[in-house]
């Protein structure tokens, strides 16, 4: 055992003591020359999620380790949910160290989409944020879209720094990794832990690079008003897009609502004409109906009608809380709900209100498309 001192696959302590702890590993799978804990077992054979007791404080201290580093630093968001998974202080974190942006998932997008004009708005997003970094790239880490250019880039700047991968739970970064180090290194290396559960990685995993340097996966940054850290993992699934996002509009007239399953319910509440695109998982189903009959809806028909969450579910998600939000004609808006995606409205001025579990973030922004 001494000589075995991380999982490869999440980074955390392996230990042979406690099979409800961090970092389990049976003495049998150790004699056969397994080095992943018990629960990066389960995930990648059974894609099995198993809760886990991070203090969210241990990742804010691995984070400001990097200020004391020479390094060179790579932010991954997630394009479906950039409000959520930029990490706007990351200069604090990080100090005097160059940092890139890798804008992950532009494979779930329509493919009309400006891939410019995208890059462009993410540059003034993040600077509005107290973020420049010194290059954006979009990628996918599911097709393979835009890797090697991001290692073309690695390869020329990193020069004698090690190189930091940071971002938010669950945008890709392990995956990015795995795809990366074939790249940057010729040399076999172990697999990282993947999953859509947030909260895989759990301590810092450095592997070695072909100039001596090492690159440094870094466990995610929990942003608790997203979605995906308060849905089961069935409702994860359902809610996380896996497939070209399929935009859903609706023209709505006068005051009517339109229902997220039943996660978001979202109201027209004057007289307006607007029309409302949603970027949402094409799994999630949207019902609408006349503002005046929205709530016996939701009451009689709420996780069955309107799911997820499922019946089962529906007693352990926290009660609706009212986001107003007034829009001004003509000015096409982006109405963003933490972890689920974003619905952009154009048409009349008018006023909406949005309905989601106590906790989860909602708020305007430019539009994106």
């Amino acid at each position: 055992m001494a000589e075995i001192k991380q999982c490869t696959g999440c980074g955390v302590e392996l230990q042979t003591e406690l099979p409800r702890g961090l970092g389990y590993i049976p003495n049998s799978a150790l004699s056969k020359g397994q080095v992943i804990c018990q629960r990066c077992f389960k995930i990648k054979h059974y894609n099995e999620v198993v809760p886990t007791q991070i203090n969210e404080n241990d990742f804010v201290q691995i984070l400001n380790k990097i200020a004391y580093t020479k390094s060179l630093v790579v932010q991954i968001v997630d394009l479906l949910d950039i409000d959520s998974t930029l990490i706007a202080g990351l200069p604090r974190f990080i100090g005097d160290n160059p940092y890139i942006m890798v804008a992950n998932k532009i494979d779930l997008f329509p493919k009309t989409i400006n891939l410019a004009r995208t890059k462009h708005w993410l540059r003034t997003y993040a600077h509005e944020h107290g973020l420049n970094p010194e290059e954006i790239f979009l990628a996918s880490v599911e097709k393979g879209q835009g890797i090697e250019e991001i290692a073309d880039y690695l390869r020329e700047n990193s020069k004698k720094r090690d190189i930091y991968v940071v971002g938010a739970t669950n945008v890709g970064k392990s995956s990015m990794i795995n795809k990366l180090m074939p790249l940057l290194y010729a040399g076999k290396q172990a697999e990282l832990t993947t999953s859509r559960f947030p909260g895989t990685t759990l301590d810092t995993i450095r592997l070695p690079l072909n100039n001596g340097r090492f690159l440094i996966d870094t466990p995610g940054v929990v942003h608790k008003e997203r979605f995906s850290e308060m849905v089961s993992p069935n409702t994860l699934k359902v809610i996380t897009p896996k497939k070209l996002l399929k935009p859903k509009v609706y023209q709505l007239i006068g005051e009517q609502t339109l229902f997220l399953g039943g996660l978001v319910r979202i109201d027209q509440a004057s007289k307006s004409r607007n029309s409302f695109v949603c970027y949402i998982s094409n799994e999630l189903e949207i019902h609408r109906t006349k503002l005046e009959n929205a709530e016996s809806l939701y009451q009689k028909h709420l996780g069955e009608l309107l799911t997820p969450p499922t019946a089962e579910e529906v007693d352990k998600l926290p009660g609706l809380v009212k986001h107003s939000f007034r829009l001004t004609a003509g000015e096409k808006s982006d109405i963003v709900i933490s972890g689920l995606g974003w619905i952009a409205v154009d048409g009349e001025s008018v006023s909406i209100d949005v309905f989601v579990p106590k906790g989860i973030g909602v708020h305007l922004r430019k539009a994106l498309i």
